[in-house]
């Protein structure tokens, strides 16, 4: 894949965007240093479509420091057409969707000391990347939760295959709300039902999305369990 030229200020050869690492507060009990586990490549996010392709498409440009004219080229488009997809007018086949998403996610830092506390973490709790659902961490109460002690493939994967129907709709209610559209949206809370799929189970009870950036910018979303 051709590097994209950089929307930032300064001249490094880099694809994703210079900017002084930093994340948001967050409120967790450490216990012990747990293991980072074992890297696993990139996979293709699986059906259905995740909703509100425009904005999330938008919000992972603009995170990675990626013109639209870098990303229509790489995409072999116009960029008109990729405005238009950006603002919610016209939306590409799933195959599309996916290589523009696998385009802008290559490279993205490992932020070794968020990954720390997340594993490390007495909750029930696990980070993804806030457009792909892509699985960055989780902690081992998390996993005991899923039903699997090594659940480390996922990490890499969109766990949107596993959302349950109150999951899918808590994520299109996002696009009616300020999720989409602001830095820091009110953290989200619902509650979903029981599901096993394909030998990963989901447990009744409340879940709360909040919004947290990567070193490089990247938004990210951590999902706690409220049992």
């Amino acid at each position: 894949m051709a590097a994209f030229p950089s929307t930032a200020p300064n001249n490094h050869d880099t694809r994703l965007r210079e900017r002084p690492g930093f994340l948001l507060p967050i409120n967790m009990s450490l216990v012990k240093p747990a293991s980072l586990g074992v890297e696993f490549p990139m996979q293709s996010i699986s059906s259905p479509s995740l909703p509100a392709f425009g904005p999330r498409l938008r919000q992972m440009r603009r995170a990675a420091g990626v013109k639209q004219s870098a990303l229509s080229n790489e995409l072999n488009i116009d960029q008109s057409t990729l405005s238009r997809w950006e603002g919610g007018i016209q939306s590409p086949e799933q195959h599309i969707q996916q290589k523009a998403f696998d385009l802008l996610a290559n490279n993205r830092p490992n932020d070794f000391a968020l990954r720390r506390l997340v594993e490390s973490s007495n909750s029930s709790l696990h980070l993804i990347e806030d457009a792909t659902h892509r699985c960055l961490a989780f902690s081992i109460r998390r996993a005991k939760e899923w039903g699997n002690q090594d659940s480390s493939p996922l990490i890499g994967q969109s766990l949107w295959r596993f959302a349950t129907e109150e999951i899918q709709a808590a994520e299109n209610d996002l696009t009616a709300g300020e999720w989409w559209s602001t830095r820091s949206p009110t953290p989200q809370t619902f509650k979903t039902s029981k599901k096993i799929h394909n030998g990963l189970a989901i447990s009744e009870g409340r879940i709360v999305w909040e919004r947290m950036y990567l070193s490089d910018g990247t938004p990210v979303r951590l999902c706690t369990s409220l049992n």
